[in-house]
């Protein structure tokens, strides 16, 4: 079992920054972890996914301004978000699929699908 927390969530205007973070009790040598954005009313949709080998993959509407890292040591994922939009606000969730690389994933509907533990979720409220 995996247990993934996120901590890092508020409130911001929008243009302003925030950063996220997840720990996980334990990784595997192989996965694939990511957050994944809930707006109000809306379906989860994948935001960013990073890889045991640290390979990423971002969706086009945070591409340039989201940037996903990890700490290995610490067993800590991270999501630094810059430039938030209004449109950014929601749930975001940390989410972990062990065994396998974002690769083996064709999409963000699949890793969705697929992804075995999920964290409880941090609210993130951006303000025009």
């Amino acid at each position: 079992q995996v247990q993934l927390q996120e901590s890092g969530g508020g409130s911001v205007q929008a243009g302003g920054s925030l950063s996220l973070s997840c720990t996980a009790s334990r990784t595997y040598h192989t996965y694939c972890m990511s957050w994944f954005h809930e707006a109000p009313g809306k379906e989860r949709e994948g935001v960013a996914a990073i890889d045991n080998d640290g390979n990423t993959r971002y969706a086009d509407s945070v591409k340039g301004r989201f940037t996903i890292s990890q700490d290995n040591a610490k067993n800590t994922l991270y999501l630094q978000m810059n430039s938030l939009k209004p449109e950014d606000t929601g749930i975001y969730y940390c989410a972990a699929e062990m065994g396998a690389e974002c690769r083996y994933y064709s999409d963000w509907h699949s890793l969705l699908a697929t992804s075995g533990y999920w964290g409880k979720g941090t609210q993130v409220t951006v303000s025009s």
